[in-house]
């Protein structure tokens, strides 16, 4: 594992925390195939039936380090493959025989929580996973009842699976290991608090795995209160597993005439399911109703949205229903449909960062797919400074887009 581990300093004071230093993915030996991981049979057969053939950067890096017990940093941005790289070291810990939890995901969305439980169902297919989605919104006499059949991960909403700790329903005497999915995402939502409540009830040897895009100061905090030396794995930029996406962008003058360019497009185009992303939750509305007057069939999906309705609509779209979803960001971070062939970037988005999201949706990891961005002539620079930041390449799109996607 390499020589340079850093003892952690308990007391280190906040001002300090900048200087904190960890064991860096540079130490970390990479294991090209998921084979020479030494998996479980089942869990090898879920991976191939899964679609993947060769694991991602973050998982030829992360797996094996947290198999072994080590709490892990996995810094990586969307696309990557980082709830893959969860999932498979979660299953590979599991025992099956013991139907007791011993495994507890929280994420920042109840969407995200979902897809973590659907992701280790999926990869643990032959291995006769029980996984629960302990989320608000839901009914709590059935996270209640789900709990007591016996569940070996509970996948949740830092809320929610408090309060099932509260009352006693969710065991914790089996948990050893603990995961924060998109931790920096979570402490943006203030959920710092409850998860040091859930982390007090859990036993003082779990071990912890944080995922994070970004490493902002409270997240530095947070490993010096729960993390026992925690390894690093950092995946760059020059990394990510983006290049089975191609990606353009089309030169729109005038704001109004985006509607049209994306009617265009849908004629032209044979997508087998696509997703819209706008700015704002008002246009949203504002295009649903624009393509369902067009005659198109779209649903639509924001934040303001009652949780049963984004549910339904998530439903729809993911059993093929409904081939087109117009969305803000909210559909940004995580959510894997594997049949998404097309992102449209009806408004580019507000940073950097969220690009990476967005695109992420199609393509995948290891799939192919095609990322439009719709720009005006004085988004072009930020179209550029995308390229710069990412070291892509965003054409024009050529004449002969039919044969893209």
């Amino acid at each position: 594992m390499g020589s340079t581990r850093v003892a952690y300093n308990r007391k280190t004071r906040r001002q300090d925390l900048s200087k904190v230093e960890f064991e860096t993915s540079e130490d970390v030996r990479i294991t090209p195939t998921f084979d020479a991981m030494g998996l479980k049979d089942d869990l090898l057969r879920g991976i191939y039936n899964y679609g993947f053939e060769k694991p991602s950067v973050i998982q030829q890096k992360s797996i094996l380090p947290i198999i072994r017990g080590r709490d892990v940093i996995a810094q990586a941005h969307s696309g990557t493959g980082k709830t893959a790289t969860t999932s498979i070291s979660i299953l590979q810990s599991l025992d099956i025989k013991i139907r007791e939890t011993q495994v507890l995901v929280l994420s920042p969305t109840r969407e995200l929580a979902t897809q973590s439980q659907k992701v280790i169902l999926a990869l643990g297919d032959y291995m006769n996973v029980q996984c629960h989605a302990c989320i608000g919104g839901t009914s709590l006499d059935k996270d209640i009842k789900k709990l007591d059949y016996g569940q070996h991960v509970v996948s949740g909403t830092p809320g929610r699976v408090f309060d099932m700790l509260k009352r006693r329903a969710l065991r914790t005497r089996s948990i050893k290991m603990l995961v924060l999915d998109e931790a920096d995402e979570m402490l943006n939502n203030g959920f710092k608090e409850q998860i040091y409540d859930v982390y007090r009830y859990l036993p003082p040897s779990t071990q912890v795995v944080l995922v994070s895009a970004t490493l902002p100061h409270e997240i530095l905090e947070m490993t010096t209160k729960f993390m026992t030396n925690p390894l690093r794995v950092l995946v760059k930029r020059d990394e990510l597993t983006l290049e089975g996406i191609k990606e353009f962008f089309i030169n729109v003058e005038k704001e109004e005439w985006k509607f049209d360019t994306l009617c265009d497009l849908y004629d032209t185009l044979t997508i087998n399911q696509s997703v819209v992303f706008c700015n704002t939750r008002k246009r949203v509305d504002w295009l649903a109703k624009k393509m369902l007057d067009a005659n198109f069939t779209v649903c639509a999906m924001h934040g303001d949205m009652p949780q049963r309705e984004r549910d339904e609509i998530m439903k729809m779209f993911r059993s093929g229903q409904s081939r087109v979803l117009i969305t803000t960001d909210v559909w940004g971070r995580g959510i894997d449909v594997q049949q998404v062939s097309l992102v449209i970037n009806y408004d580019l988005p507000n940073n950097r960062e969220l690009y990476i999201h967005r695109i992420g949706r199609s393509g995948r990891f290891g799939r192919k797919g095609v990322a439009v961005n719709f720009a005006k002539a004085d988004d072009i620079r930020i179209l550029r400074d995308i390229e710069q930041y990412y070291s892509t390449q965003i054409l024009e799109m050529p004449l002969d887009i039919a044969d893209l996607t």
